[in-house]
């Protein structure tokens, strides 16, 4: 055993966030702490991961245990070197490896020696080696995933026995997300994580925690079984309180029958009342489920966009054009629900601007249909103010809003919200993250809308709001274009997929994610875009070149052919090498997810030590050899 709750309870004000929680976590559990927004998950991780101690008892923790967390928030303004912010996971010692780096002071010599701080040195390197990160870059100029992997790095290097993760895949795009998914499924230690990315939960949890109304429930199953339990569960929960209710109302009759009866009660009967209504009293009562409508507004017309040759793209710092979009023919149909994905910065959120007509087409053209309304869901969430109160922000100064042909009090509309008495009157500002999504949707709903723009509206949603919002966009008759980094949600919505995969090409696949991958497709990295960039100027010069050699000596037509650039052919043995890397990346690849899926079992880890290392030695070096042979590939075909 790790680590050990024994009776623990937690309070913020008068709120209850654990209430005599018990349980365990054994070497290599991985365990998914789920529960609806503000229930306290963030606050029981922080209290397990040593921070502050329980209201009541205890946390036992193994001797020696190693604990590391990562946290919620990204450190993107640490304006450290990667190698400074990883070493200082290791303390103060950490900080002396990475001054002496730097300026080689004696001083700090004697320190880490005396410190025996020379040996984790090659543990630094290995980490950042092992997450492929850039030691010399500042943490405040990684994209948010790098600064994930770098924060990750910085938990890692201290050899958790138990890594504890915050919502690990905020601010993620779908690359970064699954390269976390995989990495996490060959780690060895256990996991103890939150996460409302039902994928991600699905691939690493063997067991989960469910806190609900203070009490923890510990399913020892994975998390599509859970969800299962969970809900035979509420629905036991609803006929024992039924029952208990129903025998309450009984013995509260009884108790106010006439005087006779009242002579002749039974004391003992009385007794029994008086606990029943304490019972009542101290029942927490479960928080109701959202209850979102859309208003359709009017009928738009069949066409909803039309692009022709559309073509969109920014200069760099070096003065050299980086294609967002390039030559996108797309057509939009009334009710159609398309979802739009690829890496951050590939240019999704640009395609929306230039549909609402914020941004001009720099080639091409973009026609739009008749009888649109817009509503869109801004992931800056700008359309909210957070200096005024929720209440103030969907009404706007109305007692009553229209909702789907009908006029509501704006306090009985925002609690289909879940914003009731003092939450609705709260500052935007202060509300946590979930809760101002939520209140986001609200304003978005109560508008007339036949097109729906949702930028990333899953983030910090809990599971249910999730799964109401897919129902929601599945029954709305309009137009939705959805982009999202949320595997599921986008399985469970969108017909089709616009992927970004990279330099400006943008592809239509039907289907979600999942049928995108099945169908071949993938982003390019950011070193195959520059790459194939590079190869594209070169083109581009050559041509430049010849052209110029034949103007120039336009009557020499031999000599003008001799001095243009000749293709380069692959000699026999390179060409045979070429023609065999696909099918060697093939087998490659299946190798690799037969052994990840083998790991990810949950008895992976009680086998054998000896035998646990060996399989996951295989898997690395696996991964090393396919690393090589898309180089190896890249390198050829560029020849």
């Amino acid at each position: 055993m790790l680590l050990q709750l024994d009776g623990v309870c937690l309070r913020y004000g008068v709120q209850v966030l654990a209430d005599h929680v018990s349980a365990k976590i054994e070497r290599g559990d991985r365990i998914c702490l789920v529960g609806r927004n503000g229930e306290g998950k963030s606050s029981l991780l922080s209290l397990i991961g040593g921070k502050g101690d329980p209201d009541e008892g205890e946390i036992i923790r193994q001797s020696g245990t190693v604990l590391a967390t990562l946290e919620q928030a990204l450190p993107e303004d640490c304006d450290h070197t990667v190698y400074r912010y990883v070493a200082e996971g290791l303390g103060e010692v950490g900080g002396w490896l990475s001054e002496y780096r730097d300026n080689q002071n004696p001083d700090l010599q004697a320190k880490i020696d005396s410190a025996h701080g020379w040996e984790l040195l090659a543990r630094i390197d290995s980490v950042l080696d092992r997450l492929d990160l850039d030691e010399n870059v500042r943490v405040m100029d990684l994209s948010g995933g790098w600064q994930r992997r770098a924060a990750l790095a910085r938990a890692l290097v201290t050899e958790p026995d138990l890594l504890i993760l915050d919502e690990p895949t905020n601010h993620l795009d779908i690359a970064a997300v699954e390269w976390l998914e995989t990495f996490l499924a060959t780690y060895r230690g256990a996991l103890l994580f939150v996460s409302h990315d039902r994928a991600l939960a699905q691939r690493l949890a063997t067991s989960v925690w469910d806190l609900d109304r203070g009490i923890l429930r510990v399913f020892n199953c994975p998390f599509d079984r859970y969800q299962q339990e969970k809900e035979k569960q509420l629905e036991e929960e609803a006929r024992n309180d039924a029952l208990f209710d129903k025998k309450l109302a009984q013995e509260e009759a009884w108790i106010r029958q006439g005087i006779k009866a009242r002579r002749t009660r039974n004391e003992g009967r009385v007794r029994a009342l008086q606990a029943l209504r304490r019972e009542r009293q101290a029942r927490r009562e479960r928080q109701g489920v959202a209850k979102m409508s859309l208003d359709a507004g009017e009928r738009s017309g069949k066409l909803v966009a039309e692009l022709k040759g559309v073509s969109f793209g920014f200069t760099d710092e070096q003065g050299e054009l980086v294609p967002l979009i390039r030559d996108l023919d797309f057509t939009l149909m009334r009710g159609d629900k398309v979802g739009l994905i690829g890496p951050n910065g590939a240019g999704k959120s640009t395609l929306i601007r230039l549909l609402l007509g914020e941004l001009e087409a720099q080639a091409g053209s973009i026609r739009l249909g008749t009888k649109l309304q817009v509503a869109y869901f801004d992931q800056r969430r700008d359309t909210l103010n957070p200096e005024l109160t929720v209440v103030d922000n969907i009404a706007e100064g109305r007692e009553s809003i229209d909702v789907g042909g009908s006029t509501r009090h704006v306090m009985s509309y925002l609690s289909d919200f879940l914003f009731t008495g003092v939450k609705a009157r709260t500052k935007v500002g202060a509300l946590s993250g979930g809760e101002r999504n939520r209140a986001l949707l609200a304003k978005l709903f109560s508008q007339p809308a036949n097109i729906l723009v949702l930028d990333e509206p899953t983030n910090d949603l809990d599971v249910e709001t999730l799964e109401l919002l897919e129902q929601l966009l599945l029954d709305f008759s309009g137009t939705v274009l959805l982009v999202s980094h949320d595997r599921a949600f986008l399985d469970n919505v969108v017909e089709s997929c616009l992927a970004f995969e990279g330099n400006g090409v943008v592809r239509e696949y039907v289907g979600g994610y999942q049928d995108f991958v099945r169908q071949g497709g993938r982003f390019l990295s950011a070193e195959e875009q520059l790459r194939s960039r590079k190869r594209e100027r070169a083109g581009e010069a050559s041509e430049t070149e010849s052209a110029s050699v034949d103007a120039a000596e336009s009557a020499a037509t031999e000599k003008s052919a001799a001095a243009a650039p000749k293709t380069k052919k692959l000699s026999y043995k390179l060409q045979r090498e070429l023609d065999a890397l696909p099918a060697q990346i093939e087998t490659l690849e299946t190798e690799i997810a037969a052994l990840e899926e083998e790991v990810g079992q949950p008895d992976f880890y009680q086998q054998d030590s000896d035998l646990v290392q060996a399989r996951l030695q295989k898997l690395t070096e696996l991964q090393e050899a396919l690393e090589v042979a898309f180089e190896r590939w890249a390198e050829l075909d560029s020849m």
